[in-house]
């Protein structure tokens, strides 16, 4: 598939089947996260993939939706502050940037496999870090339901025409 197609195929899905995913697909998405880029390739991230229902019931009480608990697995992008990269001129450490970054490589290589995804970011931080097990610098950047897409009719994604995002200078 050309580029520009998984990106027009990668979207939020909200709605999911029970169809199980398969341990390979899982594999080749993790691979491709493990494969994104970082500032400086310190790669400070972790995954925590959660399919039991113990976890699955833990993930929704941090976003409680109905739709979420549809979802077969979840993956929490966690960021290590520690490890990351940081910007002498004003400090800022690059974690964050570089799990989202991640984070959209296991979209698109969900989409890739024919599985949705959606970036869920509002969730309960401080809840999610008394329900599973994380390290003293990490913290949740964002939770990635994972499943096949259980969609009818699919809302066409608005997007902004290029000349309000794109100067030439």
């Amino acid at each position: 598939m050309k580029f520009i197609e998984l990106t027009k195929e990668r979207h939020s899905v909200r709605s999911y089947t029970a169809r199980p995913v398969e341990q390979e697909k899982l594999d080749y998405i993790l691979e491709c996260a493990r494969l994104a880029p970082s500032a400086v390739n310190k790669q400070p991230w972790k995954f925590m993939v959660v399919q039991s229902p113990e976890g699955k019931s833990k993930i929704c009480q941090c976003y409680a939706r109905e739709w979420m608990a549809e979802a077969p697995l979840y993956i929490i992008v966690c960021a290590v502050a520690d490890e990351a990269w940081t910007r002498r001129y004003d400090g800022k450490n690059h974690a964050d940037i570089d799990a989202a970054i991640a984070t959209e490589h296991i979209c698109l290589a969900a989409a890739d496999q024919g599985l949705g995804t959606c970036w869920v970011c509002n969730f309960d931080t401080t809840l999610i870090r008394q329900l599973f097990p994380f390290e003293p610098d990490t913290y949740p950047v964002a939770i990635i339901p994972i499943g096949y897409p259980d969609e009818t009719d699919r809302p066409e994604a608005k997007r902004k025409p290029m000349d309000e995002i794109v100067t030439y200078l």
